[in-house]
């Protein structure tokens, strides 16, 4: 039987209050103005919760009205949230938080954090803020984009990840202490997206900086995953930084995989990469030969394609908008999204792990931590289609979310979808991914949507450059890059090449000139241009550039692989045979 009957036979929908602007008796979608409104008091319930009861924590913690740290002791939730202020138009409050996270995020902490979570949250975050201070009304330094300090804390928490990828294969430890590098007797196991989600933050910081071991660790974790892929075309879950070793040999496009294959394609275009994308579409092929099964997406066993678990994760969600948004393929990304919205409509939000043939949850993973990743998809989905259907997704996210999760301090994880119980805890991902996706979706003229009809010209130590044309590039925890900065901070090889060739010719010829005249015309020796991404600008010499330690050679850890047979890791945790 099909698994699309087998669902629609368990189906048990979760009955809201319509409020006005939802579809009324004749169909109608749902006033994108109204729920827009909608969501933007969303976040600044969620906001105005977390500053008055939880900063300088990480994260609030709804039920108690209080905070906690979580991935390092960074005001996380106020990083994440940063851009989200300015697409809600709120630049007096972006400034504000700009001076904030200046004054109070320290980095030279003795706090183990993960390698991912910093990159995509902070590192990203920040990148995102500082690309787009000028808009936002800051008053940026000379030099900007290549110099500014969201740009120098981004680059010195990036360093701090530094000694991870300090491994016989290039690939990192998923844990870092920020004051001493690689802890003694760290787990070399580490998921599949804690090795390929780099390229975007770090590519992007190579180019602004200069500095091109960002860019270059990242690219060598790429291929390192790529060249251990099986013979089929798959990756596993988890893999030992240290021996090359498949640990979790589940294959799919879920949790502990996922971004990497974002990455390929985001890389890709980011970098206008051609290697970068054949390799996800090689990757693509096999995804869709052994794990695509009427418009789900399963898990295999990476060497012999043979199904190992037949669930949905809701981190799976994004997979439709990859589809559509980055290769285009608008049929199969609509077929798989509409699959997924059944399962939204049956509990009013995405379960973590949801049985595909019993058309239930999975014990012990019931939960919906207001994950945005439906959201994403429906956002590029409605970007391509105009289709009504993902407005209403849009609405039901909003009434969900609303009636179950909301309460006095903000908006609580639910911890099991089937009775609607609360987890005291707000993911700063909700600020930074599920309400910007929500208020993107029902705002088609946001600048982020721009479409090159307008654009912001600045002056840099290289010349013109073009910022704000559109084309943003969304890492994984919705922070959007825009493409253009990449090229404002540093010149192509062949660029510099014909430069110096021009300046050498020139000098020449002075010379020539002043010595058939007996006279002196240089002052001084010539010296070539700088290296592309170095600034040479007098104002930017006078500006600190954060806390550069020279690089650190961390020992590199010789502990035995952990054996062990696994179905699936995901975050830490393993699932045995035996469980």
């Amino acid at each position: 039987m099909p698994f699309r009957l087998l669902i629609s036979l368990g189906l048990v929908c979760v009955l809201l209050p319509l409020h006005h602007g939802a579809p009324g008796p004749d169909g109608t979608a749902p006033d994108p103005a109204h729920y827009r409104e909608r969501v933007k008091a969303m976040f600044y319930h969620a906001y105005d919760s977390y500053l008055e009861n939880a900063f300088p924590y990480d994260e609030l913690r709804p039920l108690t009205c209080d905070g906690h740290d979580t991935w390092g002791s960074f005001s996380l939730t106020l990083i994440d949230a940063l851009d989200t202020l300015l697409i809600l138009g709120n630049t007096s409050e972006f400034q504000r938080v700009v001076e904030v996270l200046q004054d109070n995020v320290d980095f030279d902490i003795d706090v183990n954090a993960s390698v991912f979570e910093t990159n995509i949250r902070v590192v990203g975050g920040l990148l995102s803020a500082h690309l787009l201070s000028k808009k936002a009304g800051v008053e940026v330094e000379a030099g900007w984009p290549c110099s500014g300090p969201l740009l120098r804390m981004a680059e010195e928490a990036a360093r701090k990840l530094l000694p991870a990828f300090q491994t016989p294969t290039g690939m990192p430890y998923g844990t870092v202490n920020l004051l001493h590098g690689v802890n003694p007797g760290e787990t070399p196991v580490t998921c599949t997206a804690g090795i390929g989600t780099f390229i975007v933050e770090f590519a992007t910081l190579s180019s602004l900086t200069g500095d091109p071991v960002f860019e270059d660790v990242a690219r060598v974790a790429l291929m390192r995953l790529w060249e251990s892929r099986s013979d089929i075309g798959l990756v596993g879950n988890h893999i030992d930084v240290l021996t090359g070793k498949w640990v979790a040999q589940d294959a799919g496009i879920g949790a502990g995989v996922d971004s990497y294959f974002e990455y390929l394609v985001k890389g890709a275009i980011l970098l206008q990469d051609k290697k970068l994308m054949a390799m996800f579409l090689e990757y693509n092929r096999a995804i869709r030969n052994y794990t695509h099964f009427d418009d789900w997406y399963l898990w295999v066993q990476m060497y012999k394609g043979t199904v190992s678990m037949p669930v949905f994760q809701s981190l799976e969600a994004y997979w439709p908008g990859l589809q559509v948004s980055l290769i285009g393929d608008i049929d199969n990304a609509m077929r798989t999204f509409l699959n997924y919205y059944t399962v939204w409509k049956q509990f009013g939000g995405l379960p973590e792990f949801y049985n595909i043939p019993q058309g239930y949850t999975v014990e012990k993973r019931e939960g919906y931590p207001l994950r945005p990743e439906l959201i994403e998809s429906a956002m590029y989905l409605y970007r391509a289609t105009g289709d009504p259907t993902l407005l209403e997704l849009g609405r039901d996210a909003v009434e969900s979310i609303e009636k179950i999760s909301k309460v006095e301090c903000g908006f609580a994880t639910i911890k099991d979808l089937r009775d609607h119980k609360l987890d005291n805890r707000m993911e700063s991902f909700f600020l930074a991914e599920t309400v910007k996706y929500l208020y993107l979706l029902f705002h088609p003229n946001n600048f982020i949507h721009n479409n090159g009809s307008t654009f912001d010209s600045v002056m840099t130590p290289h010349g013109e450059c073009i910022l704000g044309a559109g084309g943003y590039i969304f890492n994984t925890e919705a922070h959007p890059i825009d493409p253009a900065a990449l090229h404002c901070c540093r010149r192509l090889k062949e660029e510099q090449w014909e430069v110096e060739d021009l300046m050498r010719e020139f000098y020449s010829l002075k010379e020539s000139r002043s010595r058939a005249r007996r006279k002196t015309m240089r002052s001084g020796p010539w010296e070539p241009p700088a290296e592309p991404g170095t600034l040479s600008s007098p104002e930017n010499h006078d500006q600190p550039r954060g806390k550069q330690p020279a690089k650190q050679r961390t020992p590199l850890l010789s502990c035995p692989s952990q054996p062990f047979t696994s179905k699936l890791a995901l975050l830490g945790q393993v699932f045995l045979d035996s469980s």
